[in-house]
Formats: structure tokens, sequence, C-alpha cells
């Protein structure tokens, strides 16, 4: 096609010339300055052409970051030959379901790609209109196709934090951690930065440039930004950003369990609640705040320094207004016990489930059953039931009343009665990390970088697949189409099913 338009185009210009030529021939001397511009339009407009056909701008990276990126694609195809499932937040929705009913079931995993990129991916990525959006501990945010793994855009908005600067910490360097999150009434992706300072500033970027849009500082007053980590995924409702803070690995420094909202459109002061416990009480499991149909605001608690007295609020499950005002929380009987011991509920997220209903499980492998709107304090839990014979970690996936429990000793499914009753219907050993559910088929990765698919109903392998590369803790895949995605230690890849 370039051929072609480039030969009609000289064709045009001799045969104009030629024309012009037989016709003015006696006026050449008089009025060269004619043909001299008549070249020169030709031939601009020939270098127009091959410049135009020569650029492509929907694979290009912004100029805003200069990082290589190498990608391992086994497929040629362009994704507007597939349909792609909307996925704007961690699993998903505001209450963190991670599941897609139309999704068909497997026969094969198979690896379709790989990208890496200029950091670790701990965030699960993102889907959004039909663009693939990750983040990484470079503190660059990309916009990738999702058939090839080639980038779009790429936006670095900061330089992340080296970890022979903190007094502790896991992660090296330490940029965007926390999955961010996608506001369909704004077309911007909110993601919180760690840069150097250090300082955690929320970016709005939008999702068709890569354009940042918004920069705030969303540390508020009180909170030593060096101790405090943004592990957990970010939340959207009620025209807010949710943001959860915890500590670092280690539990250094005086930090203390924090939410912040800030509104979407940039404009007003931040709100924000604090545990009140005199240190730690860290919100900081991966799957974030959880938000009900009313808009409040659920969050799980870890241990905290008080072991006697009255409740510190701390290893807990609270709920929060919009405007992040305390409304009610659980705490189990032996809360005191298990802040000694570090074995507290702040390990993973809370579920809501139908008949009004929530499930948290944490450390000490318990899961308890509670009323979402009446918590009941200390000890005023629906039932109580041994999950895990070790420590549930991550984001739950839920189906009506079902619960995918990412217990580290292995997956389990229970569901759970009206009256709060808790059956264990499968175990999946081979399941270590949060799952996300397609269909009648549950996903998940093992600590070893692989991927398995398990019948929803019984819990048996349908297929597997090695991912050939390491991958962050807490990692969860995220379901689009008919593949996967992955964060890892280098960047991004993808599995596909048929």
């Amino acid at each position: 096609m370039i051929v072609w338009e480039i030969l009609s185009l000289s064709v045009f210009c001799v045969i104009t010339g030629g024309l012009l030529w037989g016709s003015r021939k006696l006026q050449w001397q008089a009025r060269p300055s004619r043909y001299f511009v008549l070249s020169l339009l030709c031939l601009t407009a020939f270098l127009f052409a091959s410049c135009e056909r020569g650029s492509n701008t929907g694979t290009s990276a912004s100029s805003q970051s200069s990082t290589p990126v190498t990608s391992t694609s086994t497929k040629a195809q362009s994704s507007t030959t597939n349909t792609w499932d909307d996925w704007f937040s961690y699993h998903r929705d505001a209450m963190h379901s991670g599941y897609i009913p139309s999704t068909p079931d497997p026969q094969k995993l198979t690896r379709a790609w790989k990208t890496k990129l200029d950091g670790a991916v701990y965030a699960e990525p993102l889907m959004v209109k039909n663009h693939l959006i990750v983040v990484t501990e470079g503190d660059t945010v990309y916009s990738m196709d999702p058939q090839t793994g080639a980038v779009n855009w790429q936006t670095n908005v900061g330089t992340p934090v080296d970890r022979s600067t903190l007094p502790c910490g896991n992660i090296d360097p330490l940029g965007i951690t926390g999955t961010p999150v996608y506001d369909p009434a704004t077309g911007l992706i909110f993601a919180v930065a760690e840069i150097s300072g250090p300082q955690h500033i929320l970016v709005a970027v939008d999702a068709g440039s890569g354009k940042v849009m918004q920069r705030k500082v969303v540390d508020v007053d009180g909170m030593e930004p060096a101790v405090h980590q943004q592990r957990a995924a970010l939340a959207l409702a009620n025209g807010m950003v949710y943001i959860a803070y915890g500590g670092l690995a280690g539990d250094c420094g005086n930090y203390r369990g924090t939410v912040v909202a800030a509104r979407t459109d940039g404009k007003g002061d931040l709100l924000s609640y604090r545990v009140p416990t005199p240190r730690e009480g860290g919100i900081w499991a991966t799957s974030g705040p959880i938000i009900d149909k009313a808009g409040n605001v659920f969050v799980s608690v870890g241990n905290g320094e008080v072991t006697s007295g009255d409740w510190d609020h701390s290893d807990s499950v609270l709920r929060l207004s919009p405007q992040l005002k305390l409304e009610d929380g659980f705490a189990p009987q032996d809360w005191q016990d298990e802040n000694s011991h570090d074995t507290d509920l702040g390990s993973m997220g809370p579920a809501l489930l139908p008949d009004d209903l929530a499930f948290v499980a944490g450390k000490s492998g318990k899961g308890y059953v509670l009323h979402a709107n009446a918590l009941g304090g200390v000890g005023g839990q629906l039932s109580e039931t041994k999950i895990c014979d070790t420590l549930a970690m991550g984001g739950g996936a839920i189906v009506a009343s079902q619960v995918l429990v990412p217990c580290n000793d292995g997956l389990r499914k229970i569901t759970v009665a009206p009256d709060g009753k808790v059956t264990v219907d499968w175990r999946a050993n081979q399941i270590q990390m949060p799952a996300v559910i397609g269909g009648h088929t549950v996903y998940g990765l093992d600590g070893g970088g692989n991927l398995y698919a398990v019948d929803i109903a019984t819990g048996k392998l349908r297929a597997s697949a090695g991912l050939e590369e390491s991958i962050p803790h807490f990692s969860t895949p995220m379901l689009s189409g008919r593949s996967l995605f992955f964060g890892t230690d280098s960047g991004v890849g993808a599995i596909t099913f048929a």
C-alpha cells in the first residue's frame, strides 16, 4: 500500500509537470518560480506520505519514560480480534468478588507472552476498555495490548524509594505496590506511588493517553511516610478514592493503620481515619477496602501494640462511613492474645455476602461470619470455624454465598449458610495465592510460578501451566476473555486457554 501511494504521487507530479511545461515552455525563463513551487509541493507531499505511513501511535511508548521494554510473544494478532471483559479494580468490582460468570471453562492453558518492564509487578493488572493496565515498583503506569504484550503508552510518575534508605521492608525499590483503580466517570486510572523523599502521591492518569491529570500528596498530618507502606488495593466509591496504609515488613517505626479518601475530581481536602491504637494496627491486606452497596467502607486491621485492657480496635473488621467515620467493629474474643502473637485478622480482606453477612479469616486460620450491619464488637461473631491449617492472606473471591479463602497451605472453598454456619467444601493444595473465578473454574497461583485451573464444584484439577517467571508475594491473576494476566518479579505475562 505504501509503495502504491508513493508511485501514484510520483506519476501525478510527472504528468502535471509535463503538461505545464508543454503549455508554458515559452514562459519558463520569465516565470521559473511556478515550476519551483510545483516541485517543492510534490516533494513535500511525498515526504509527508512516507512519514505518515511509517508512524504507529497505537504501540509507541510515551515520551514521558524512556525505559526499554522487552516483549516475547507467541501471537501476532491485534487485540481487536478478541473481546475483553472489563476489570476495573482488584478482583474486578467494588466488593472485590473476582468473578466473571460467562467465561467458558478451559481444556488447556498455554503461555501466550511475557513482557519485561521497569520493575516488579505486585499489583493485580487491570483491563480497561480493551487495554491492559499494569503498574510497577519502578513507579511507572503502562497501557499494553492484551493480545501481544506490546506497550501502547507508559508514564513514569516519580523515582521509587531505595530499600537502603528505609528502616525496614522487603520490596526494593519501593514504588507502586497497591492495585490501582479505574474510574469510568472520569476516564482516569488512580494509583498511589511511593517516591523518593519518601512521599506517597496519588496520581490520576488518563486511560487513553497516559497523561497525568492529577497529582496529590496523600500523607496526612501525623503520618511518618518512611514507615507507612501502601500495599492495599485502592477502592472507588462516592466520588472518592480510598487508600489504606499499613507498615513495612518488619513492623518498624511508629506507623498506624490509616485510611485516606481523596475526591476523584482532585478538589477539596483529604478525609482520613486512623486506628486508635498507639502503634501498628496496619490495614495492609492486598485486597484493600471493600465497599458495600450503601457506600460504606469495610477494612480488616492487623495486630496493634495493646495486649491488655480496653480494645484498641486493632485485630478487627471495621465499618467506616463514606466520610470515614467509624460506625462499627468486630474483634475476636482473644484479640489481646492475637496481638501478642501476631496472629491477627489483618492478613485477609473482608468478604461481603448475601443475607447481610460478612466473612473474614486471618493469621490464626480461623474464619468468622459476621452481620455486616451489626459487626458485634468483641466476640460478636455469628460463627467461628477453623478454615486454614496455617493462615489466610490476600483477597477472597465470591460467588453468591461461596468464598474462595486464600490459605497459605491450599485454597479452600467454603459455603456460608444464612444462619452463619460454614461448610468447608474442598481444598486445592496446589493454589496458595488469592484466586479468581470464571464460569465454573477457579484460577490461582502457587508460590513457585505455576498457574492452576480447578473445578469450582469439586476442586479437581482441570489444567495447569508453568509461568517460567518468579512471582511476587500475594500475587493474584486477572481474568479477561480467554486469558489470564499476572505480575512477575520483572514485568507481566499472559496465559490463554481453550
